[in-house]
């Protein structure tokens, strides 16, 4: 079979030019490319490729003022509005905390980068964005009318690399990793769950025990966890909606996870998306996309907590929900009632 020529950078700035109104990850996806192979085509054309570690990219987000930070997987958007402050460096890894834009992030992954600025009617659309090896977003930063776009010309100056050709070697995309699970292990993880004093001790946990979250989800049982249908995901938020009730939304990457914390306002349900829309905080998730919802319990020195965790088809973990837990409040019980009413499904078995 012949082999097909690779799509040529022209072909690639064609096509956008052609189909303005759709987003670029359905863009590079109509081309059979990364989104990354999509923005380096315009190197040289709006586009600059820039040191893409993330010590480089957050100083320079923290000379951007108010901005818009999103992070996203293919099933769920996260974007939040704020300034980015209080980084925290790390070879394995690193963060951004403040109490509008909050990011846990993963250096590896963070490959190559673009500070990208196109032109439009109310003035120059402007963003700095990173990929990781194959390609995929791992984060976004948009300027908004207000941000400090008289720095925009002397960061990219700053962070520009020689290589600006409009083409990128990338690397095979790595897929998810599905449920894994030890049963002959069940007993000996609820017994360790029990002594968790920390829920970030989970992970090290099921890594002992050769399993990953999902596996140890589906062998574990009560108390610890409990099957949700995939409709209690949009239940929940039709009920935390307007309800002061506030939460922690976590939606990630390999490369970068981003929180919200506080309550959520408004939802704008649009086909399969379920969407939050409220000022200063979006979240776009596909309905259709979720296969598995956990109800998970787990201790903490200050008391149990519960989540909400969706996956997809493939195991993929789409978005986690918890109950906010602050000095002055603490929304953790009244979220573990919310969840306790939750739609229960059949778990699923792993043999």
């Amino acid at each position: 079979m012949a082999q097909t020529a690779p799509i040529t950078p022209d072909a690639i700035r064609a096509f956008q030019a052609e189909t303005p109104k759709l987003r670029s990850r359905d863009q590079a996806d109509s081309l059979g490319i990364s989104e990354a192979q999509l923005v380096a085509a315009s190197c040289g054309a709006g586009a600059t490729r820039v040191e893409a570690h993330p010590d480089q990219v957050m100083a320079a987000a923290l000379e951007l003022g108010e901005v818009m930070a999103l992070t996203r997987n293919p099933s769920c958007v996260h974007e939040k509005i704020g300034c980015y402050a209080n980084y925290h460096s790390g070879d394995h890894a690193a963060m951004i905390l403040t109490e509008t834009i909050d990011l846990r992030i993963f250096p590896t992954h963070w490959c190559h980068a673009f500070m990208v600025e196109t032109e439009a009617e109310t003035g120059p659309r402007r963003s700095l964005q990173v990929f990781d090896a194959a390609g995929d977003a791992v984060h976004k930063i948009i300027l908004g009318k207000t941000s400090h776009h008289d720095v925009w010309d002397g960061l990219q100056r700053s962070l520009a690399l020689p290589d600006q050709a409009p083409t990128l070697d990338l690397a095979p995309r790595q897929p998810v990793e599905a449920a894994k699970a030890r049963p002959d292990k069940a007993e000996m993880l609820r017994a360790e769950w029990r002594r968790m004093t920390d829920t970030h001790q989970f992970l090290r946990l099921t890594s002992k025990l050769k399993m990953n979250r999902l596996g140890a989800y589906r062998i574990a049982g009560a108390p610890f966890v409990r099957a949700l249908t995939p409709e209690a995901v949009d239940e929940m938020f039709a009920t935390l909606a307007g309800s002061g009730l506030a939460v922690m939304i976590f939606v990630g990457n390999r490369g970068c996870i981003q929180i919200h914390s506080g309550p959520i306002h408004r939802l704008k349900p649009m086909g399969p998306w379920q969407n939050v829309m409220d000022p200063a905080f979006n979240l776009h998730l596909r309905r259709d996309h979720i296969a598995e919802v956990w109800a998970v319990e787990k201790q903490t020195r200050a008391g149990p907590t519960v989540s909400v965790e969706a996956f997809d088809a493939d195991g993929g973990l789409i978005a986690q929900v918890f109950g906010l837990r602050k000095e002055t409040e603490d929304h953790r019980a009244a979220f573990a009632a919310l969840v306790a009413d939750l739609p229960g499904a059949d778990a699923v078995e792993d043999a």
